[in-house]
């Protein structure tokens, strides 16, 4: 199956440097992701779009519009992007999306699937769109512990339920389209699903929080929001080391300078190769 493939700016928020980078030292990780005056990173959240002959698919929707003042305080919204304003751009509207793929459930990944409609009730964004999750991930969102509750916002998720428009991966299902691949990692979140799409003879893969940015391709560089810091070590160093072997590009969804790069094996590990807009591939 071939694809068409649009990168959707939805804007750019801001997130404490030290909660991103866990116990690596200001001093390293500012060098490549400097900080505001509040210790405060800028990050990007972009998704994805994959067109196919019959569907349209978008992976992640952003953050949306609907929190309240108080909630939108604490990440400093910035830029001119939007997800309508990038759709639109791109040729679509939210009534041409056929599916919407959720890598996982945190609010800056769901926000934008849902809002509040005109007499003031929730409702999807995307009306003739299927919502995908897994059955996993949906039960570890909709009953979160204590570390993860101020992520799992009940009125980003719950009305892709109530809708109907709600459907699973099955666990360990290996394709979501053809040549659209799906990996699941659980250092972050239960069953996170990193997407990876045969691309002009390329294996892309959208990075989701699995690799925030190209800061965090050092091993021990692990976001402090990650529910299982010690799996995401390996699942990272696996990961990495097969996207080294095969050439892999890795596309970003929240480093707000760098949008794709490839890696390569060296002596301290795996590290950048080059990095490119996806305009270059």
């Amino acid at each position: 199956m071939s694809f068409t493939l649009y990168p959707i700016s939805t804007g750019n928020f801001k997130l404490d440097g030290g909660a991103m980078f866990g116990v690596v030292p200001k001093s390293i990780w500012q060098r490549t992701n400097p900080a505001d005056e509040n210790n405060l990173c800028t990050w990007s959240m972009r998704c994805l779009l994959v067109q196919t002959e019959e569907r349209l698919v978008l992976i992640d929707t952003g953050i949306g519009d609907k929190q309240d003042a108080k909630f939108f305080s604490h990440y400093y919204l910035h830029g001119d992007d939007s997800l309508e304003k990038s759709l639109k751009a791109a040729g679509f509207g939210f009534s041409d999306i056929t599916d919407v793929f959720l890598t996982h459930l945190h609010f800056d990944h769901c926000g934008g699937a849902v809002k509040y409609g005109k007499e003031g009730k929730l409702e999807t964004v995307f009306p003739n769109a299927k919502y995908w999750s897994n059955s996993d991930h949906w039960q570890w969102a909709t009953e979160p512990n204590p570390r993860e509750k101020a992520s799992f916002i009940k009125e980003n998720i719950l009305p892709m339920q109530e809708s109907g428009q709600l459907h699973f991966l099955e666990i360990g299902q290996q394709e979501f389209l053809p040549g659209f691949g799906v990996t699941y990692v659980d250092g972050h979140t239960d069953k996170m699903m990193i997407p990876q799409l045969k691309y002009k003879g390329h294996t892309l893969c959208y990075m989701a929080d699995l690799l925030p940015s190209v800061g965090h391709l050092p091993l021990p560089y692990v976001m402090g929001y990650d529910t299982r810091p010690l799996l995401t070590l390996k699942e990272k160093e696996a990961f990495l080391n097969k996207a080294a072997d095969e050439q892999w590009v890795l596309f970003f969804e929240h480093d707000a300078t760098n949008e794709c790069c490839t890696v390569k094996h060296t002596e301290k590990g795996v590290r950048v190769d080059q990095i490119f807009p996806f305009s270059e591939l």
